[in-house]
């Protein structure tokens, strides 16, 4: 499907040159003299490198549609991840730097949005948040204000993240599973 430049978003997969790239960013630039341009940073899908193009803002490009699927997550083979579409039962494997930081939360029967070029997986996206229970916490420094700081804690499965003072150890939270940040206490 051709777009204008200026239609250009963030999370677009266009064809260019050749290859599928992700838009990261795209900001638009009017200079004060000649026409204005879409300047875009991309990120190739396959090989993972970076770039930057200047689209003039009339300009075409082809976007490109992904499939979107619910699959489930079923086990991690080395540092490949398995998934299972609930409908017909075919999997997928995905290495886990495309899942990125946010595969240290999954867990068996998880259900995540899996996108399809073709039925090639291009990205895995985790539910937003994740309930984990925490089985590591400092203890709280005497005189230490309940606003002001966090402490140090760790989940089950190893990831560190700062908590709350007056969490402890045994306690389930709820963790963002995108940036790895303590949300709320998990309602048993």
């Amino acid at each position: 499907m051709k777009i204008n430049a200026i239609d250009i978003k963030p999370g677009n997969v266009l064809e260019h040159a050749g290859r599928l790239w992700i838009v990261l960013k795209r900001e638009l630039i009017q200079p004060g003299k000649g026409g204005a341009f879409a300047q875009v940073e991309m990120r190739d899908l396959k090989t993972g490198t970076k770039t930057n193009e200047r689209f003039r803002t009339q300009e075409t490009v082809e976007r490109v549609r992904l499939d979107e699927k619910e699959m489930q997550f079923l086990y991690f083979e080395g540092d490949m991840a398995t998934f299972m579409d609930n409908e017909t039962y075919e999997q997928v494997t995905v290495p886990r730097e495309m899942i990125g930081e946010s595969a240290d939360f999954l867990r068996d029967g998880m259900i995540c949005t899996v996108q399809l070029h073709e039925g090639t997986p291009l990205s895995v996206e985790l539910p937003q948040t994740v309930v984990m229970e925490l089985v590591e916490a400092d203890p709280v420094v005497k005189g230490q204000t309940a606003s002001s700081s966090y402490k140090p804690g760790k989940l089950e499965n190893g990831r560190r993240i700062m908590v709350p003072p007056h969490l402890e150890a045994g306690t389930r939270i709820v963790v963002n599973t995108s940036d790895g940040t303590y949300v709320e206490r998990a309602k048993d």
